[in-house]
C-alpha cells in the first residue's frame, strides 16, 4: 500500500460503512429514507460549527468592507458549489466578479465534465490565484471534502504568501488544508452512503456553509434592508416586477410611486427606496447611500 493510499483510506469521507454492504439490494423506498435521514445530520453538523463560521464571516465582512475580494477555491463538487455561489451573488445583491471569484480546477470546462487530474495540479493553483493579484484586503476560501485536495492547498498557501486572509472548509478532522489556513470550518459529515461519494453529505454541507458565509457578508454589508434584497437592479421584466415588490413593502407606497421611484433611479431598489422614505431625488438618495456606505437604514438618518 503506498503512504497515499494509506492516508486516503484514513480519511472519514473515503470509508466505507459495512453495514451498507446490501445498500444495492435495498427497495426504493428504504434507500430515499436512508439518504434523506442522512442529509438531515448535515444540517447538525453545520450547526455545530456556527462558532467557526462567525468567525470567518467576521473576516469576509470585514475584507470586503475594506474594499478587498472574496475568493473561492475548489475542485469537482466543491469547486463547482463555490462558482454557483459566487455567479448568484450578482442578480440578489448586486455583487459581481470585481468583489467575489470563484477558482474551479480545471477552469470553466470543468463546470460541465470531469477534468481529470484538474484537483492534483498544484502549479495550477498557484497560478490561477497569482492572475488575480491577491493582497492583505482579499480573502480566500478553500473547499476540499478530503482536506488535502493539492489545487487547493496550492491556493491557500499562495494566497497566505499573498498576505491574503485564508479560510479552510474541510469535511475530515485535523486536514492539511485546515492546518495551512489562519481560520478552518471543518465539517466531520463521515462516511458518505455511497463510499467516498462526497457530492453527497459533504457536498451539501459546504453549500450550507457557503450560503452563510456569502448571505450573512452581503447582510453586514448593507446588501439587505429589513429582509430584503434592495441591491437588485431591475435588467429584466422578472427582476423589474421583483424590484417593484420589494420597493412597495419596503415603504407602503402603491405600485405606481414604486415603479416611478424605480424609473428615477435606474432600476435600483435601494435607490428607489431612500427616495420614497426620505422624500428626495435620485440624485440626492444616491449620495445619501454613498455617505452611509450603501445602509438604507444610516441613508434615512441622515
Amino acid at each position: 500500500m503506498s503512504e497515499l493510499t494509506g492516508r486516503l483510506a484514513a480519511l472519514d469521507t473515503e470509508r466505507s460503512r459495512p453495514e451498507l454492504a446490501d445498500l444495492d439490494e435495498r427497495s426504493t423506498a428504504a434507500l430515499v429514507e436512508l439518504v434523506t435521514a442522512e442529509d438531515a445530520e448535515v444540517v447538525r453538523v453545520v450547526r455545530a460549527a456556527a462558532p467557526a463560521i462567525t468567525r470567518a464571516a467576521d473576516v469576509v465582512v470585514d475584507r470586503l468592507g475594506r474594499g478587498g475580494r472574496l475568493v473561492y477555491a475548489g475542485a469537482g463538487t466543491a469547486g463547482r458549489l463555490a462558482v454557483l455561489d459566487a455567479t448568484e451573488l450578482a442578480p440578489t445583491y448586486g455583487v459581481g466578479p470585481e468583489t467575489v471569484r470563484a477558482l474551479l480546477a480545471g477552469g470553466g470546462g470543468a463546470m460541465s465534465a470531469s477534468v481529470e487530474g484538474a484537483e492534483d495540479d498544484a502549479d495550477a493553483g498557484a497560478r490561477d490565484l497569482g492572475a488575480l493579484r491577491p493582497g492583505a484586503e482579499d480573502v480566500v476560501v478553500g473547499i476540499s471534502a478530503s482536506g488535502r485536495t493539492p489545487y487547493v492547498l496550492a491556493v491557500i498557501e499562495a494566497a497566505r504568501a499573498a498576505g491574503a486572509a485564508t479560510i479552510a472548509i474541510a469535511n475530515n478532522r485535523g486536514s492539511e488544508l485546515a492546518a495551512v489556513a489562519e481560520l478552518a470550518i471543518e465539517l466531520p459529515t463521515g462516511p458518505e452512503v455511497v463510499a467516498g461519494s462526497t457530492r453527497m453529505k459533504a457536498g451539501t454541507s459546504q453549500k450550507l456553509v457557503l450560503n452563510a458565509l456569502s448571505t450573512v457578508a452581503m447582510i453586514r454589508l448593507g446588501k439587505v434592508y429589513r429582509n430584503l434584497m434592495v441591491d437588485v437592479r431591475a435588467g429584466n421584466e422578472k427582476l423589474r416586477i421583483r424590484a417593484a415588490r420589494i420597493v412597495v413593502e419596503a415603504t407602503g407606497a402603491d405600485e405606481h410611486a414604486a415603479r416611478q421611484a424605480l424609473d428615477a433611479a435606474d432600476g435600483h431598489a435601494k435607490t428607489a427606496i431612500v427616495m420614497l422614505l426620505a422624500g428626495v431625488g435620485a440624485a440626492e438618495a444616491g449620495e445619501r447611500l454613498a455617505r452611509a456606505s450603501g445602509r438604507v437604514r444610516e441613508a434615512l438618518r441622515q
